[in-house]
């Protein structure tokens, strides 16, 4: 688009100017826009910093505060400052759910680590229908966490108990045993439950890491006359140690934080003997209305796992820079 502009000695012809169209203006201006790596980045991370306020640091901001108030249902409650620390601290239940929650993360682990790297490096031989096996495996970890732990539950009845009716006509017992109705025997089912559906994800991942390892440096070991136990420790696993790394800090903070588990399978009985923190702190905080005091209780969890974490991923900083 041109425009004339006025003026000029003797009469002369005004300048003509070019003006840009109006439908290019924006356009460029979208350009300018995408080439400054600021305004992009700002606006690709916008939703994900909002999505994250709103459902992870705004339920944590307000869990800190409850758990420094006397808030209940049906009243706000007044600034208390770690009086609802001291309490939890106090009460027996909750160092008896302290202790289960450490007893049962940690042989949790333990049992899926093991279990889960035998089954990988069985998984990673070639045999027949080994596609099948190898989805097959998925099905405890796809199946919905209260459906399977209902199915735990049936085999673990005092009554109605597969699992006892199995053993007494095998002859192993001679009496029924107290899966549920004994705390001891009640964590260590929990311990199974867990065992049995978190074995999978340790299974496939570290099946995926046992593909990445050469093949010629176990039939170099093999040369130099090295049997199979030798050639996992000094080739395998110090090649898988980091991907093993990974999936136990996932692991350690998912059963931490376990509740659903717990919650169906014992409900933190019998007489509170099975009760983890995120159960005892549901049932102080909900089912008996002290807000401030389950928020404390959940908030124990938040150090122990920030610890665990730290050192585990400091670990593996000096594999990958050694």
């Amino acid at each position: 688009m041109s425009k004339p502009i006025a003026g000029g000695s003797n009469g002369a012809a005004g300048l003509e100017v070019a003006l840009p169209h109006p439908r290019a203006v924006g356009p460029q201006i979208r350009g300018r826009i995408l080439e400054n790596e600021r305004l992009l980045a700002f606006a690709l991370l916008s939703p994900t910093v909002l999505l994250l306020g709103m459902f992870i640091a705004y339920p944590f901001v307000m869990g800190v505060w409850l758990s420094l108030s006397s808030t209940s249902v049906g009243n706000i409650g007044e600034f208390v400052g770690a009086k609802n620390f001291v309490k939890a601290w106090n009460d027996s239940i909750f160092r008896t759910a302290f202790q289960n929650t450490f007893v049962y993360t940690f042989w949790a682990t333990i049992f899926k680590l093991s279990l889960g790297m035998w089954l990988a490096l069985l998984l990673n031989r070639s045999f027949r229908g080994k596609r099948i096996v190898r989805a097959s495996m998925l099905l405890p970890f796809i199946v919905p966490t209260v459906l399977s732990t209902f199915a735990w539950r049936w085999m673990f009845d005092p009554t109605f108990s597969v699992l006892n009716w199995l053993l007494y006509k095998s002859g192993f017992i001679v009496t029924k045993l107290p899966f549920l109705s004994d705390g001891t025997y009640g964590l260590w089912c929990a311990i199974t439950v867990n065992t049995w559906r978190g074995m999978p994800f340790f299974a496939i991942t570290l099946l995926a890491g046992l593909q990445t390892i050469n093949p010629d440096l176990h039939e170099a070991a093999s040369l130099d006359g090295a049997n199979g136990w030798q050639r996992f420790w000094n080739v395998t696993w110090p090649l898988l140690k980091p991907v093993t790394l990974v999936v136990v800090v996932f692991s350690v903070i998912q059963t931490f934080s376990d509740f659903q588990l717990i919650y169906v399978l014992t409900g933190g009985g019998p007489a509170n003997a099975t009760h983890l923190l995120a159960t005892y702190a549901y049932q102080i905080g909900v089912a008996t209305g002290l807000l401030g005091e389950g928020a404390a209780i959940s908030l124990f969890m938040l150090p122990v796992l920030f610890v665990v974490v730290w050192l585990q991923l400091r670990y593996l900083r000096r594999l990958e820079g050694a």
